[in-house]
C-alpha cells in the first residue's frame, strides 16, 4: 500500500498481516479523500479506528494541518507508528490506542475538535455505533465539520444518529 496523493504520494505504508485489519482499498482513499479535500486544510483529522493509518496519512500528505489515529489491536499499532515515524510525521500526528468511543469522551474532555472525522470500524464490530453516537453528540466537532463512516453494504448505518 502507498500515498496516492499530496507530499508523500509514493511513499510505502507497512500494513499488519491477518484478519483483524482491513486496510481501505486504494480506489476507496482515493475517492473519499479527493471528495474531502475542501475539508482537509480546516482543522484536525480524526482517524478512527485507524488500522494502520492510511486514510489518516494520506490526509496529512494532502493537506490537513495534523492527524489523531486512534486503534486499539496491537498490530496495527506497530504498523501505524512505524508508518508515522518512517514518514516523519510525529509532530502533525499522534496515535491514542484506545477504545474509539472512549477516545472521543476524552478528547472532548480536553476541548479538542476536528474538522474530519473518518470511522472506519471493522465489518464485525459492534464497536462502531458506540463510536458513531460519541461522535454525533457534536462535542469533538469544529463548526461546519464533515464525518464519514465506512460500513459493509450489507449492513448500513442507521438515517441519523444523536
Amino acid at each position: 500500500m502507498r500515498v496516492l496523493a499530496g507530499t508523500l504520494k509514493g511513499q510505502r505504508l507497512v500494513v499488519p498481516g491477518g484478519p483483524t485489519t482491513r486496510p481501505t482499498g486504494d480506489r476507496v482513499r482515493i475517492a473519499c479523500l479527493d471528495t474531502l479535500m475542501p475539508y482537509l486544510g480546516r482543522g484536525p483529522f480524526l482517524d478512527l479506528f485507524a488500522g494502520a493509518g492510511g486514510v489518516g496519512i494520506e490526509a496529512l500528505s494532502r493537506g490537513a494541518p495534523s492527524a489523531v489515529f486512534v486503534e486499539a489491536d496491537a498490530a496495527a499499532l506497530r504498523a501505524l507508528r512505524d508508518n508515522i515515524e518512517r514518514l516523519d510525521l510525529p509532530e502533525r500526528a499522534r496515535v491514542t490506542r484506545d477504545d474509539a468511543a472512549r477516545a472521543i469522551a476524552a478528547m472532548a474532555r480536553r476541548g479538542e475538535r476536528f474538522a474530519v472525522v473518518f470511522l472506519d470500524p471493522p465489518y464485525a464490530s459492534s464497536d462502531a455505533a458506540g463510536a458513531l453516537a460519541a461522535v454525533a453528540t457534536g462535542e469533538v466537532l469544529a463548526p461546519d465539520a464533515v464525518v464519514v463512516l465506512q460500513h459493509a453494504t450489507k449492513s448500513p448505518p442507521p438515517c441519523a444518529v444523536g
